[in-house]
């Protein structure tokens, strides 16, 4: 902000263009063309007296000697952070990422719905769209306890698409095989299609219901099951849909270099999910720009997340898009908010 108040308008103005115009084409602008397109009566000297300041404070550069100016990724998340004006989700578009959002749900299972939100979002953007998901969003369909010997069970999870999970679970002394058939029996009742978190969130907020269903031995056993089935938060599931979006509009050489580079990155799927996390740790969308992370650090390029939330309002995945630092940030951002918004109102409603 403080450079923002550095800036006279008719900088702000200069400023504004050349962003918008690499945002647009990718191409350097020279002041002859900004004099052209500016609001303002402008000389190309005036222009570029002010690119030469502009450019003194980091915000622009001249990929060459007699070339136009371009953002550097400084200007790009001084923009972004100060001066961009963001677009609103039209109506139509709303219904129809609602509207296909609800069809893969419904039609298949949630990770349908999740592979759907990175197809629209790439679609959307001409990039990659990225979903970071836990295994917790999965719906179950059926929860078995099985002894193995007297001090170990298997727990055993059957979901919707007849994926089967197995988890390895210790007994307390002396646990009567009857407790084992009680816990199956009260986590059945209560699946009706929900994901582990979800069902261990309602549980917990049933708990003195629990209690008076229940023996304490058999409320342990309970409670232990969903602790080991919902296991740690690092079994992460990680889709990326559009990356073929990516070779489309290569215009020099050294975007098909940096396209392969991002491609690595891709395909470095820890990297991926670690930058997708810390998107988990804000409450709205955040915007990643180059080498302010070292994932995009060669590649050059820009990642777009925002986080949705389950049932019980905890934060369970991200989505969002990655592409060129030329992103169309001002459709691109709302769209992924609406989209992690949808995403989280299918989570609620698989609850209920």
């Amino acid at each position: 902000m403080q450079v923002l108040a550095a800036l006279n308008e008719r900088a702000r103005e200069i400023f504004r263009q050349i962003v918008e115009s690499y945002l647009t084409n990718g191409e350097p602008v020279g002041s002859r063309n900004l004099a052209r397109i500016l609001p303002m009566a402008l000389s190309p000297a005036s222009i570029r007296n002010v690119m030469a300041d502009l450019e003194h404070s980091g915000l622009i550069y001249a990929p060459h000697a007699s070339a136009g100016r371009l953002p550097t990724e400084q200007g790009l998340r001084f923009f972004v952070d100060a001066m961009l004006e963001l677009g609103d989700v039209g109506r139509d578009e709303q219904a129809r990422i609602e509207a296909q959002m609800r069809a893969a749900a419904s039609g298949h299972t949630f990770d349908s719905a999740l592979a759907e939100a990175s197809t629209l979002l790439s679609g959307i953007s001409r990039g990659a769209g990225v979903v970071l998901t836990t295994k917790t969003n999965v719906h179950l369909k059926h929860i078995e306890f099985v002894r193995l010997d007297p001090a170990r069970a298997l727990v055993v999870l059957v979901s919707d698409d007849g994926s089967v999970e197995n988890r390895l679970l210790d007994l307390p002394p002396g646990l009567p095989a009857s407790a084992l058939q009680e816990a199956s029996n009260y986590l059945n009742a209560r699946l009706q299609g929900r994901t582990l978190g979800t069902l261990r969130a309602e549980i917990e907020s049933g708990r003195q219901a629990m209690k008076r269903e229940l023996d304490v031995i058999t409320e342990r056993l309970v409670d232990a099951g969903l602790a080991v089935s919902v296991g740690p938060s690092d079994a992460r599931q990680l889709i990326v849909r559009g990356q073929a979006n990516l070779l489309d509009d290569l215009r020099a050489a050294e975007d098909l270099e940096r396209i392969r580079l991002l491609f690595n990155d891709l395909e470095t799927q820890k990297d991926v999910i670690e930058l997708l996390s810390r998107a988990e740790g804000g409450e709205g969308v955040r915007i990643f720009i180059g080498s302010e992370n070292k994932l995009f650090s060669l590649s050059g390029s820009s990642m777009i997340a925002a986080p949705f939330r389950d049932g019980a309002q905890k934060i369970v995945g991200v989505v969002g898009v990655i592409g060129p630092t030329r992103l169309n940030y001002a459709r691109i951002v709302p769209m992924v908010d609406y989209t992690a918004r949808v995403v989280s109102g299918l989570l609620d409603r698989s609850k209920r």
